[in-house]
C-alpha cells in the first residue's frame, strides 16, 4: 500500500487551513488542506510500519496517520490543535466525527507554553529580517498577531476559535505594511501580556485528557483489526 492510498481510502477527517480558515484569504491565498487518516490495524504488525504522516496526493496537502496526530495534539501543537477547529470540514466519517468531540479532551494550559514557544521562535526570526533588510516579513507577522490573539483568547475562554473575526482588517493591514513595526512590537508585547495573565485564572485543566483519548485510540485500532483481513 502505497502512502498516497492511505489518504486516499483512509482518511477520517480533512480540512481546509491556512488563510481561508482564518478568514484572512485574500484573492491570492493558496487553499491548503489537511487531514487524519487510519492505517489499517495489519500493517502495524509487520517490520516496516506505515507512515505517521503523508504529503500530497496534490498540492498544498498534508495528513497525518491517527496516532502521531493525537500525541501532537496531546502535547498543545498549535498547528494540530487549530487543525481540529477548522470552520472549513470537506471529509468526516463516524470515525472523525468522534475525533472532533474530542476537541477538548485535547485542551490543556500547556498550550500557553507551546503557542508561545512557537510564538518566539517566529518573533526571533522577524527580528532578524528587521536587522538584515530593516523590515520583517510582513505576512508573518500578521501571523503571529493571530497566533498571540488566538492563544489569549483560547486561555481567557477554555475554547479555541481560530476565524480571525473583527480583527481581519486590521491584520491585513499588518500584511500589506501599512503599520508601523514598532506599532506591531507593541501589539505583540500586550498580546503576550495578556495571555500571561490570561494563564492565571483559565479554565483550561492542568493536563489534557490521557485516558479518554487513549481509550479512543485503542478502540479504532482495535475495529480495524477485527473487520479487515490480514494484509498480503
Amino acid at each position: 500500500m502505497q502512502p498516497e492510498d492511505l489518504v486516499r481510502d483512509h482518511t477520517i477527517y480533512a480540512c481546509v487551513m491556512g488563510s481561508r480558515a482564518f478568514g484572512l484569504a485574500t484573492d491570492a491565498s493558496d487553499t491548503d488542506r489537511r487531514g487524519v487518516y487510519v492505517a489499517p490495524t495489519a500493517l502495524f504488525w509487520r517490520f516496516r510500519k506505515p507512515p505517521t504522516h503523508v504529503e500530497g496526493p496534490g498540492e498544498e496537502r498534508f495528513s497525518w496517520e491517527l496516532e502521531r496526530f493525537c500525541e501532537l495534539a496531546l502535547r498543545g501543537n498549535p498547528n494540530i490543535l487549530e487543525c481540529l477547529h477548522s470552520p472549513l470540514v470537506e471529509h468526516v466519517d463516524d470515525t472523525g466525527r468522534e475525533l472532533l468531540s474530542l476537541r477538548g479532551a485535547f485542551l490543556s494550559r500547556k498550550a500557553y507554553d507551546t503557542f508561545t514557544r512557537y510564538a518566539l521562535g517566529q518573533r526571533k526570526k522577524l527580528d532578524a529580517d528587521v536587522r538584515t533588510t530593516g523590515a520583517p516579513r510582513w505576512k508573518h507577522a500578521m501571523h503571529l498577531l493571530r497566533l498571540l490573539t488566538s492563544c489569549r483568547d483560547l486561555l481567557r475562554t477554555g475554547e479555541l476559535c481560530i476565524d480571525v473575526g473583527d480583527d481581519r482588517e486590521s491584520l491585513l493591514a499588518v500584511k500589506r505594511g501599512e503599520v508601523p513595526w514598532a506599532e506591531v512590537e507593541a501589539w505583540m508585547t500586550r498580546l503576550g501580556a495578556e495571555a500571561e495573565k490570561a494563564l492565571h485564572h483559565t479554565p483550561l485543566p492542568p493536563e489534557p485528557d490521557h485516558p479518554r483519548v487513549a481509550d479512543f485510540l485503542y478502540r479504532v485500532r482495535r475495529a480495524s483489526a477485527l473487520e479487515s483481513p490480514p494484509l498480503p
